[in-house]
């Protein structure tokens, strides 16, 4: 079975960083993707960063490009968020998803196939 667990998240001031783990098993597909996914209260889920398995293609969202870096570890089993210059509208829970077959549109929560509980991210200013 496929399961995601997210964790690391917490209390930050404004400027500072955090990192996020995404524990992921039971992908046993080709090429699929795991996404990290956040939603504040009020507004939509909006998709963070996203990375291929096969390749390492990765992508941001425009709003934490050059601020927060997704990478991998131990053939994907671990998918970190590292968070840095962090700023209070970043204030969200943050998911971690997967999608069964890596695609450019890996961002948009419409495709993804599996999520993991939410781990909130608070950033006071």
């Amino acid at each position: 079975d496929v399961q995601l667990q997210a964790s690391g998240g917490g209390l930050v001031q404004a400027g500072g960083s955090l990192r996020l783990s995404c524990a992921a098993s039971g992908f046993t597909f080709d090429d699929y993707a795991i996404g990290w996914f956040r939603q504040a209260p009020g507004k939509e889920r909006e998709g963070v960063a996203c990375i291929s398995s096969s390749d390492g293609i990765i992508y941001y969202s425009d709003s934490v490009k050059g601020r927060f870096i997704i990478s991998s570890a131990y053939a994907m089993n671990t998918v970190y968020l590292q968070m840095n210059s962090l700023k209070p509208e970043d204030t969200a829970v943050y998911y971690c998803a997967g999608e069964v077959i890596f695609s450019e549109s890996c961002l948009s929560h419409d495709g993804m196939d599996y999520w993991g509980k939410g781990t909130q991210v608070t950033v006071s200013s």
